[in-house]
């Protein structure tokens, strides 16, 4: 909290939000309450809408407290596309899917009046991500595939990439599993030099083997994708798809994987290795390989509490 409460202060909005999105599951309500607030006034105080939608969206989910009129209203008074176009954001993140497709469909009429490409881009690609919620993945594909068009006509490179893998992943949802792997590994030559694409491709390849059921090598997708992550803002999401493989081998008892793949991690994070070998003892106690007591052991030289408390939900698994 206190990191969250020093951004703020010295009305560092990136980092905030970044620090949200990453911490809000540490907090208590009061905590986060206070948080809130504060990064509420600090978004409107430096025009942030981005930050904005996240305040808004943490109180309507975390805390209840409902700040989408006010949203609404505000995006009328100041009738800017920035404004608008979070809005739709958070319609989509809050589920509200046709408003946020009529609200993109407004702006892109606007936008294209305007002849501004950028924008034009951005909102294909907004859309599509509702129509994939929607699991409307032809519409999804097309609607990236033009954003890519003109990410390509701008010359950015990095967008074009950044899509072209998320389209390979659409296409992984829709059922075409071989031709999403021979996409994503067509691109992996392209993004060698840039960590945060390399760690989305190991990602949707850690999720198509996590579907097939081959646990190997999805956990070596997640190793891949968090060496590359280390240091980014990509290390929470890595480490969060880590987590939930070793969910679901735990929630399946099949505590072997788990416990021949820790020291894998152990030797490639050694600053984290006090945690896996906890895993692995967690997962050998599980497997009536040690006692209590050894396992135990291996828990007591953890001590950072955010990995303690996953180690106990790890711990209670069951199915």
């Amino acid at each position: 909290m206190e990191e969250i409460l020093k951004a703020i202060e010295e009305k560092d909005c990136k980092k905030v939000a970044t620090l949200l999105y990453h911490r809000v599951d540490e907090l208590g309500d009061e905590e986060l309450k206070e948080v809130l607030e504060k990064a509420e006034k600090l978004a409107l105080e430096c025009g942030d809408f981005e930050l904005y939608k996240l305040t808004v969206y943490y109180f309507h989910e975390l805390l209840g407290i409902d700040k989408l009129s006010e949203f609404e209203k505000m995006a009328e008074e100041k009738d800017t596309f920035e404004v608008k176009f979070e809005l739709a954001d958070l319609y989509y993140l809050i589920g509200e899917l046709e408003k946020g497709l009529d609200l993109y469909r407004a702006l892109l009429e606007e936008e294209t009046e305007k002849g501004n490409r950028e924008n034009i881009a951005k909102i294909y690609y907004a859309m599509a991500l509702i129509h994939e919620e929607l699991q409307e993945y032809e519409k999804a594909i097309g609607l990236m595939e033009k954003a890519e068009e003109i990410y390509r006509e701008l010359e950015n490179e990095d967008e074009v990439l950044r899509i072209a893998i998320h389209k390979a992943y659409v296409l992984f949802e829709s059922g075409e599993t071989y031709e999403a792997k021979a996409m994503l590994a067509g691109l992996l030559p392209r993004v060698l030099d840039k960590s945060d694409l390399l760690v989305e491709i190991h990602l949707s390849f850690e999720e198509i083997f996590e579907e097939d059921e081959n646990y190997d090598a999805a956990l070596q997708e997640c190793l891949y994708a968090l060496i590359h992550a280390r240091g980014s803002d990509y290390e929470d999401i890595a480490f969060g798809s880590l987590m939930d493989v070793l969910w679901q081998l735990f929630l399946e008892d099949d505590f072997e994987t788990v416990y021949l793949h820790m020291d894998m991690f152990a030797k490639a994070m050694p600053e984290l290795a006090d945690f896996f070998e906890a895993v692995k003892a967690i997962a050998l106690y599980k497997d009536g390989k040690i006692e209590g007591e050894e396992a135990s052991k291996a828990l007591e030289k953890v001590k950072d509490q955010r990995l303690l408390d996953l180690l106990e939900f790890l711990g209670e698994a069951e199915l």
